[in-house]
């Protein structure tokens, strides 16, 4: 499943010149760090990453060792709990459900039910003893039938995403490790948090991304500590040579937070002899839409305005003339960050296939823009190939892994 040379010619010449350059610059820093036996590190937000099919794309590439590790949002675990995208059918109800009053049902009195197979169904059933009758009833009522990201709202396998969360948590904590960690153990190999667990690489939810997911990120948030979280997620970032940012948010609070000290505030971690990490010599790529970001990237090059407005303790927005988000203060000051002004259904495809041909690697997954035929073939072997959590399997795995520890 991969876009043709000439799908992938075309995304390429859809990009800025300057997109362009500062993709190619990218690339280079990955290749150059993989070749020297460098590490690479990813941080994904949710939403678009799923839906651009670039969080199969990173575990495609976790498989083939071109990324070591993976910071993301407990709603991406819990959409990749789910099996990543699923197809459901939303019915306008007319009255209320025995488990939910019509006052309860979200805006527009929508419910929505998974489309299972018959194997899907038949796996659940042993689940869900109850709620088939009304299953069927909705499905043979109109409503409409789309592809989204998995579990979420949809019967029966939202419900069953948080409950298992529940559940994990209490068995994740018996062995002193994260929800991710464990949940992963039955993943999909086409997950991140699946590919991770089999290739031993850490896949973590970042502090910043615990809210979200329903209960999903609540049983994240309480599996380990804040302060082990913070711990684990200085020591990835800590290992990496290039780190990826990929459609996400607060990553100031990410890249350079409580034990970084060249852009954060890990000064006081280090005098309280903590062991902290540095971003100097690290090379920051960031994928995002906002041309803010390169704009105050390009002001500092120029003049040092976002390190003057620090050192003056001014405002960034009143002396850069720019809407400033918080991220782009570190980002901007980082010597050699990389700033891609493009849709990361465009330049992750990108990204990785050059990646590859450099490398002499061959990925067996690249996503494409899903607004392109091939992205919507892409939508569609997700929706089909990718599946939820293996219950058995997950607590199968963990045995062997975890008991003896």
């Amino acid at each position: 499943m991969r876009p043709t040379e000439e799908e992938l010619r075309a995304m390429r010449e859809s990009l800025p010149k300057t997109s362009r350059a500062h993709l190619d610059r990218a690339v280079r820093a990955i290749v150059e760090a993989k070749e020297r036996g460098g590490r690479v590190v990813v941080a994904t937000g949710s939403g678009p990453n799923i839906h651009e099919g670039v969080t199969t794309l990173i575990a495609e590439m976790i498989h083939k060792g071109l990324v070591d590790g993976v910071l993301t949002s407990s709603a991406v675990v819990a959409h990749e709990m789910a099996g990543t995208l699923d197809r459901v059918k939303r019915v306008v109800l007319e009255e209320g459900l025995p488990n939910l009053p019509f006052e309860l049902l979200p805006r527009g009195r929508i419910f929505e039910i998974t489309e299972l197979s018959k194997d899907s169904r038949a796996r659940m059933e042993k689940e869900f003893a109850g709620g088939w009758d009304l299953y069927d009833r909705l499905a043979a009522a109109p409503g409409k039938s789309i592809i989204k990201a998995a579990g979420n709202m949809a019967w029966p396998l939202g419900l069953r995403t948080e409950r298992l969360a529940h559940e994990i948590l209490g068995a994740a904590s018996q062995y002193g490790v994260s929800l991710e960690a464990f949940a992963g153990m039955g993943a999909d190999p086409l997950t991140m948090i699946g590919a991770g667990a089999r290739r031993g690489v850490p896949v973590l939810v970042s502090i910043p991304q615990l809210v979200g997911g329903g209960a999903v990120g609540i049983a994240i948030g309480d599996c380990i500590s804040i302060g082990r979280r913070a711990r684990a997620v200085a020591d990835l970032l800590g290992s990496a040579d290039v780190i990826i940012e990929s459609a996400i948010a607060l990553t100031q609070e990410i890249h350079d937070g409580p034990l970084e000290t060249y852009t954060g505030h890990g000064i006081w971690a280090y005098w309280n002899h903590l062991r902290t990490y540095s971003l100097d010599g690290r090379t920051l790529v960031r994928i995002d839409l906002d041309p803010n970001l390169e704009r105050a990237w390009n002001k500092e090059r120029e003049g040092s305005e976002v390190q003057a407005a620090i050192n003056e303790g001014r405002p960034k927005t009143k002396l850069t003339g720019i809407p400033f988000r918080m991220e782009m203060s570190g980002f901007a000051r980082l010597e050699s960050s990389i700033p891609v002004t493009a849709d990361i259904g465009v330049a992750w495809p990108l990204l990785a296939t050059e990646v590859e041909k450099s490398l002499g690697v061959k990925l067996g997954f690249v996503s494409a823009p899903q607004e392109t035929e091939h992205g919507k073939k892409v939508r569609e072997w997700i929706t089909n190939e990718v599946h939820y959590v293996d219950r058995l399997r997950m607590y199968r795995e963990a045995q062997s892994r975890w008991a003896n520890q």
